[in-house]
């Protein structure tokens, strides 16, 4: 199936690694051309490799925290600059801590909103102009399932998850007729090395801990990075142009399993929320 990405321009902030890293791949392998932007230069130069194996595009990667307001600002109007558009803005940043509502403070959820939620914001804000002078865009949200599902233990990533939703979801109404959508992607437990990090940490059996986290959703298995990389490039395509405004589960029908969900017993700060 063509998805219309052939020489589409597409952005991936927090692409070296993860979900980001797994949505560069496919959108390269469609023939978009790929900039990738993270912190770490070693895990960008491994990216890099990565998503050059399969691209029919340009690959460009660059060194960048986007929780830095004129930094992630500048990346964006230079790779729109280099490339000559800019089409595709996929947001894929950090995970907030872990834990109850009342084991975090004021503080602990006004720096949480930091790093999470206002990046998003501003990464959209930078793009626009880009998206409206090309007259076509996709912008998506990677967030979690806490963006729809309360899981009491991920309390600070419903907070942020769900204030990114609502401002894609207010933004969608707003630039919809400009044909420019946005959409946000709400995964359940993939298999990240994040997630495998958190598995270790569960079982000595890193295999049987991730089992376990598979448990509680409709297929009996946590998801795999390409499952939900089909997803986004999906929304991002030409196919998926009268689909806006909407939050996607991709979580094996987590949502309709019910509350038992063991893996979530964690209280570390290195997880998958």
């Amino acid at each position: 199936m063509d998805l219309g990405l052939e020489d589409k321009v597409a952005l991936i902030a927090g692409g070296s690694s993860g979900l980001g890293l797994a949505v560069a791949r496919e959108l390269a392998a469609e023939g978009a051309h790929v900039a990738i932007g993270a912190r770490d230069a070693g895990r960008l130069e491994a990216a890099e490799r990565s998503i050059k194996a399969v691209a029919r595009g340009r690959v460009c990667t660059a060194s960048v925290d986007i929780t830095d307001r004129e930094a992630a600002r500048r990346w964006v109007d230079e790779v729109a600059a280099d490339f000559g558009a800019l089409h595709i803005v996929v947001v894929s940043g950090a995970s907030p801590p872990t834990g109850m509502a009342t084991r975090f403070g004021p503080q602990d959820y006004l720096q949480a909103m930091q790093t999470v939620f206002l990046p998003a914001v501003d990464l959209a804000h930078a793009a626009l102009p880009h998206l409206q002078a090309a007259g076509w865009g996709r912008l998506l949200f990677v967030t979690s399932e806490t963006a729809t599902v309360p899981i009491a233990s991920l309390a600070v990533s419903g907070v942020t998850r769900a204030a990114v939703a609502r401002f894609a979801q207010g933004l969608a109404a707003d630039v919809g007729r400009q044909g420019i959508t946005v959409n946000v992607l709400a995964p359940g437990a993939t298999r990240t090395q994040m997630v495998e990090r958190a598995a270790a940490r569960l079982d000595d059996d890193i295999e049987a801990a991730l089992h376990n986290m598979g448990k509680h959703n409709a297929l009996g298995r946590i998801g795999r990075p390409e499952e939900f990389a089909a997803m986004a490039a999906f929304l991002a395509s030409e196919r998926a142009s009268f689909i806006t405004g909407c939050v996607h589960l991709i979580d094996g029908g987590g949502s309709v399993m019910g509350p038992d969900q063991p893996h979530f017993a964690t209280t570390s700060k290195d997880t998958f929320a």
